[in-house]
């Protein structure tokens, strides 16, 4: 879990480089209390959005992995400037694999909702090996890929339901 021990940039900051801007979740991760939460809700409410821009599900995948790819420059230069490597003002790296998780979650709220608590849960408790990620890569790919770990975690739980239901 990004616990609050430095205080949000200032809003200027998400414009003084286009790393900074998607790195903070174009201005998500600025919220004061329970960013990677706020990050992870602007990614469920663009989600549709998304979808609509990016409709095919191959074309949807490949503009995920750019995207991911790209997160790990843009939180890499985005924790060098503001000096913590995975400060609680970037979420870039709960956005995108969670983008990841809706993409591959049942369709429907509940699904969609079960998707985010769980996705939230793992990205707190930070099990196997994200917990790995997040204490010993101090840098834009294990900012990444410890939330990649959850979104993991996510989709072998909403596998396993999927399953059990049927």
């Amino acid at each position: 879990m990004k616990i609050k021990k430095n205080p949000p940039p200032p809003w200027p900051f998400l414009f003084r480089s286009p790393h900074h801007f998607i790195a903070c979740g174009l201005g998500s991760g600025l919220s004061p209390w329970a960013s990677g939460t706020v990050g992870t809700l602007f990614a469920w409410l663009t989600y549709p959005a998304l979808r609509m821009v990016v409709p095919d599900a191959t074309a949807f995948a490949l503009c995920l992995a750019f995207a991911l790819a790209y997160g790990v420059l843009a939180c890499e230069r985005t924790g060098q400037a503001l000096g913590v490597a995975d400060h609680g003002a970037i979420v870039w790296d709960e956005i995108v694999p969670f983008w990841c998780v809706l993409l591959l979650t049942p369709t429907g709220i509940i699904w969609q909702l079960a998707a985010f608590l769980l996705f939230r849960f793992f990205d707190i408790v930070k099990p196997p090996p994200a917990n790995w990620f997040d204490r010993h890569m101090k840098n834009g790919f294990g900012v990444m890929m410890d939330d990649v770990v959850a979104a993991a975690y996510t989709l072998a739980v909403i596998l396993l339901a999927k399953v059990a239901l049927a």
